[in-house]
């Protein structure tokens, strides 16, 4: 007899398991815990085999029944569809693990390996939330340029204009590789450059008329912070690196002897070693800091353990303090303060500032050339360059005292 709604409510449980038959192979398990499962029993290659099709009451008797007649037509068709359930599970575990989420998060993963920056990867991480709703459950080989589009400019539709540049940014690396992995065939963000809304140019503010550079320098030797923090803060015009490269200097990396500061690729924005020649200045502004830090592993350590560098905002902080407002001056501004007055001083090779920056170059030959050829001219200039703080130092003072 066919099982109805108000039958199965009305079965109670025993201590074994008891079948309760419906029709055409269906028919309820109830178990002693308390679960009522549905069965298809069927037969394939003259085996006998049951097919589990749901829970009552999530799965109704009408969805049950359902269910049966499509592995009926299944068996009709000459596949076991215990079988094919088996595959289509299996096809969904692998499009989960094949996901773009899933594939995302490996690549943040190996970022990890790599020794990349905390700052960076959180910020990966944080790129790589923002597609997940649109698109991480998505298979990464199945996704099109039109559905990577879509989710970009939900963000770009907000004025966040850089962030959807830096999501295409991110998900190109993360489709290369998938690629690389066997998970993808091609990178379809490729066909998305230019599809996206440029964002505004931001430079760093910087202070680059001589007369008010003096001035910085002066304020720079009157702070009275903590003693790493004043000791960056006076090396930085002189080296002019970028801020993440100097507060992650370490000790290992000078040879005080020699005047050279040598920065390891994988530290460097261009993941090109650089090697930075150090002026006497320089290097009595490093002797000054061995008293403090020579025993840690960074040259400029946190304040609060000394087992990690300094903060990337200790340098902005520092000129906070000293009255310079971010519209005035950055960390990253000391950077075009010698570029622009390297560059009107009319006496070094604009090439030899370019390799001192540490700035790429599209022709391999011509990286080369830097390397090898602009040392000498470094090592002159990277002197001068310091000698000319000094002298714009002292210009400054000259003129407060005849102000005073």
């Amino acid at each position: 007899m066919a099982l109805t709604d108000i039958s199965i409510r009305a079965l109670v449980h025993g201590n074994k398991p008891i079948k309760k038959a419906d029709e055409k192979g269906l028919f309820l398990l109830l178990q002693p815990s308390g679960g009522k499962l549905w069965r298809f029993k069927y037969r394939f290659n003259g085996k006998e085999k049951k097919l589990g099709l749901g829970r009552y009451p999530d799965v109704s008797l009408k969805e049950a029944r359902r269910r049966r007649d499509e592995a009926r037509q299944t068996l009709a068709m000459g596949t076991d569809p215990g079988e094919e359930k088996k595959q289509v599970a299996l096809a969904a575990a692998l499009n989960a693990s094949n996901s773009f989420e899933a594939v995302g998060n490996e690549y943040l993963e190996k970022m990890s390996r790599d020794k990349r920056e905390a700052v960076t990867i959180n910020k990966s991480k944080w790129l790589l939330s923002l597609m997940i709703p649109a698109i991480g459950h998505r298979p990464i080989a199945d996704l099109t340029p039109a559905e990577l589009l879509k989710a970009f400019q939900a963000i770009e539709a907000k004025g966040h204009l850089e962030t959807a540049r830096r999501m295409r940014s991110l998900a190109s690396r993360v489709f290369r590789y998938a690629v690389a992995t066997s998970r993808a065939s091609s990178d379809p963000t490729a066909l998305l450059r230019g599809a996206l809304a440029s964002p505004k140019v931001k430079h760093h503010s910087a202070i680059i008329e001589p007369k008010a550079v003096g001035q910085l320098l002066n304020a720079i030797e009157e702070f009275t912070g903590y003693p790493l923090t004043a000791l960056a803060l006076k090396l930085t015009p002189h080296v002019f690196v970028r801020p993440g490269e100097l507060r992650r200097a370490e000790w290992t990396e000078f040879d005080l002897d020699a005047a050279t500061w040598t920065i390891p690729a994988e530290k460097m924005k261009m993941r090109q070693p650089h090697v930075v020649p150090l002026s006497r200045q320089a290097v009595a502004i490093l002797k000054s800091a061995q008293v403090l830090s020579s025993r840690q592993k960074y040259v400029f350590s946190s304040l609060h353990t000394g087992l990690r560098p300094m903060s990337e905002n200790t340098i902005n902080a520092a000129l906070r303090r000293l009255g310079y407002s971010n519209s005035d001056m950055t960390a990253h501004g000391f950077r075009a303060m010698a570029s622009t007055l390297l560059n009107e001083s009319g006496k070094w090779n604009p090439d030899a500032i370019e390799r001192a920056l540490a700035h790429d170059t599209s022709n391999s030959v011509r990286g080369t050339y830097h390397r090898g050829q602009h040392w000498d001219e470094r090592v002159r200039m990277a002197q001068w360059w310091s000698d000319h703080l000094d002298e714009l130092k002292i210009q400054a003072s000259a003129h407060s005292s005849k102000i005073l």
